[in-house]
């Protein structure tokens, strides 16, 4: 990742010369939160962004962003929105600038709690009718295929009820709003 990220900003410093490179640290940093990212199954970009507020002392407007991480600009502002519905970043007024600057929030507990209850306790909430409407759906399978899926059928529900008790006992845990 590390050459691709110095070959995108070559690129930008040869037609943006006031963009300055990325920092050997700030690559690493974008690397472990793509990584992050990855495992959670969320877009590299979005790890991106938040990986260079995260290793930034200032905060950064959404074009420094764009040329600095090679961006699109529609990237950008998803991804931006993305990560303040989620509470990873915050707007910061700049005096005498109007453009729209960004921070990272580094409070892991509120970023994992607002992470489950926007990412992992909504899809809770669609189980039981998505469970009912599979069950409704087997009955032009043979009877061993029903007695199958009937099985895995009820192994899903036992899921959803241990997630449906655990969830809120981890939220409460990270101090969750």
């Amino acid at each position: 990742m590390e050459a691709v990220f110095a070959g995108n900003m070559e690129e930008n410093v040869k037609t943006n010369p006031v963009v300055p490179p990325l920092e050997p640290v700030e690559v690493e940093v974008i690397q472990l939160f793509v990584q992050f990212a990855r495992a959670l199954g969320q877009p590299r970009s979005i790890a991106e962004i938040y990986g260079l507020l995260f290793a930034s002392e200032k905060p950064l407007a959404m074009d420094t962003l764009i040329d600095r991480l090679n961006l699109s600009k529609g990237s950008a502002s998803q991804g931006l929105k993305y990560l303040q519905d989620l509470g990873a970043v915050r707007t910061i007024y700049i005096a005498g600038d109007r453009r729209t600057h960004y921070e990272a929030v580094a409070e892991l507990r509120k970023l994992a709690g607002r992470f489950l209850r926007q990412q992992i306790l909504t899809h809770f909430e669609d189980t039981e009718n998505r469970l009912n409407r599979i069950a409704g759906q087997t009955q032009k399978l043979s009877d061993e295929q029903q007695r199958h899926i009937a099985e895995r059928i009820d192994l899903l529900r036992r899921w959803d009820r241990t997630g449906r008790r655990i969830l809120p006992f981890v939220l409460k845990m990270l101090g969750g709003d």
